[in-house]
C-alpha cells in the first residue's frame, strides 16, 4: 500500500453506531430518562444557536439570562447537570421562544 492510499484510507469516516432516535436510549437509560435528556439537550441547542446568532459573549448571555456565566458556559458544553426542564424553558422564553412539546406513543405502552 502507498503512502497515498495509507492516508486516504486514514480520513475515511467512522461510523461506530447509528442511533434509533434517541441517543439516549441507545446507552441505556429509560425511556423516561431518554426523554428528559433528549428534551433537556433539545433547549440547550436552541440557546446555544440565540447566543450565536446575537454575537454574545458568554458574560453578555448570563447578563441578559440572569444567570451566571459559569451556568452559560455548562448549557453551551451540554453539561445540564442541575438544569431542570423548567428552568431551561424559562431562559428559552426570554430569547423569545415557546417550546412546544409533541407526543408519540411508545412501543412499549401498554
Amino acid at each position: 500500500m502507498t503512502r497515498k492510499e495509507t492516508n486516504e484510507r486514514k480520513q475515511e469516516p467512522r461510523i461506530g453506531h447509528v442511533t434509533k432516535g434517541n441517543v439516549f436510549k441507545d446507552i441505556g437509560f429509560t425511556d423516561t430518562e431518554a426523554s428528559i435528556l433528549a428534551m433537556r439537550v433539545d433547549i440547550a441547542v436552541e440557546l446555544e444557536k440565540f447566543i450565536k446568532r446575537k454575537k454574545m459573549n458568554q458574560a453578555q448571555a448570563a447578563e441578559f439570562f440572569g444567570v451566571t456565566q459559569p451556568r452559560i458556559s455548562n448549557i453551551l458544553k451540554k453539561n445540564l447537570n442541575g438544569f431542570t426542564i423548567d428552568f431551561l424553558v424559562k431562559m428559552i422564553s426570554k430569547a423569545g421562544k415557546n417550546p412546544r412539546v409533541s407526543f408519540r406513543n411508545s412501543r412499549t405502552a401498554a
